[in-house]
């Protein structure tokens, strides 16, 4: 008996970022899957899947916004019911993986949350793991199995070629973030300054910018980072590159969480633009004069099409995915 190779791929959402769903969607021509997601009357959640998967590549997209915690519950349930309806392959893409920021232990008895998040991933039964410009490259260590690690330096990038004209210099948030940074800017073939900061070890969202390091005075700055939540970093940082000379500030970002305070700090800093992707959505109520959302669909879109097809990802971003 033979049977002749036959390769599906299905595109399926949770329900945090619907319209980047519906974008990636339209970049590959493949229409979203239907699935039917509820939440009990208790806040438990259901899944079910409204057709077959069996002997699918199939891609779930979800990113972990607010509610995180749900986010990541919903995601989990339709790993787990996609490998008990017999799908070849499960890849879990996710623009913004939850809790990021708890890679190690940085004082005794904390967990490390990001492989916590890892090992949850596993055990549901997911064979593949796609991400955007994670806070720390070494999470795709808590992995044993293949993690695409996907980046948007290059859609700011070009976003920086098109709007500012002249010379600029890359900034970076801290010293964690020299790396990308200097990587950022040998796309832009600019200067590169270091803003240096003390965070503290008991509060969180919590931290003092102290010093530039790098020549800002009288030159355009874009101060670069993985992700903006509270916004305290950026506007201090924003505050110091200003009183060290700075005549224009830009802050670019991949993941625009804006928790808190951060859309009445952002709008109050004396910035001259905000750019961020939609790894994480951003209602109506937290957009703002100053704030540009870019599609991160085709970097995604690509990396999917590279996956199912067997082909390399890395090359889509020319070898810079490696941060």
């Amino acid at each position: 008996m033979e049977i002749p190779t036959k390769r599906t791929l299905l595109l399926f959402s949770g329900r945090s970022n619907p319209e980047l769903a519906q974008d990636l969607a339209a970049h590959l021509k493949q229409p979203l899957g239907h699935v039917a997601l509820s939440t009990f009357a208790n806040g438990e959640l259901y899944c079910r899947f409204e057709e077959s998967v069996r002997g699918a590549d199939v891609f779930v997209v979800q990113t972990h916004s607010d509610p995180v915690n749900e986010m990541i519950m919903e995601q989990l349930l339709m790993i787990d019911a996609l490998k008990r309806a017999s799908a070849k392959r499960i890849t879990a893409v996710i623009p913004y993986y939850g809790y990021s920021r708890q890679d190690r232990k940085a004082i005794s008895r904390e967990p490390i949350a990001a492989r916590m998040m890892a090992d949850m991933l596993s055990a549901a039964g997911v064979d593949r793991v796609m991400s955007v410009d994670l806070h720390t490259g070494q999470i795709q260590g808590f992995f044993d199995m293949p993690f695409d690690h996907l980046t948007a330096l290059p859609l700011l990038a070009e976003w920086v070629r098109r709007e500012i004209v002249g010379d600029v210099v890359i900034v970076s948030p801290d010293a964690g973030r020299v790396k990308v940074t200097e990587k950022f800017a040998s796309m832009l073939q600019s200067d590169v300054a270091i803003l240096y900061k003390r965070r503290s070890a008991e509060a969180h969202n919590v931290s003092e910018t102290l010093a530039v390091v790098g020549d800002v005075a009288g030159r355009r700055t874009v101060l670069v980072d993985d992700m903006i939540d509270t916004a305290g970093t950026i506007c201090g940082g924003i505050d110091l590159l200003k009183a060290q000379g700075a005549t224009e500030v830009y802050v670019l970002a991949t993941h625009g969480l804006f928790s808190g305070p951060a859309i009445d700090r952002l709008k109050n800093a004396p910035i001259e633009q905000v750019v961020v992707t939609n790894t994480v959505p951003v209602p109506e109520s937290k957009r703002f004069d100053k704030l540009t959302i870019l599609s991160v669909a085709p970097v995604i879109a690509a990396a999917i099409r590279a996956v199912f097809e067997d082909t390399s990802v890395s090359e889509i971003f020319g070898g810079q995915n490696q941060l």
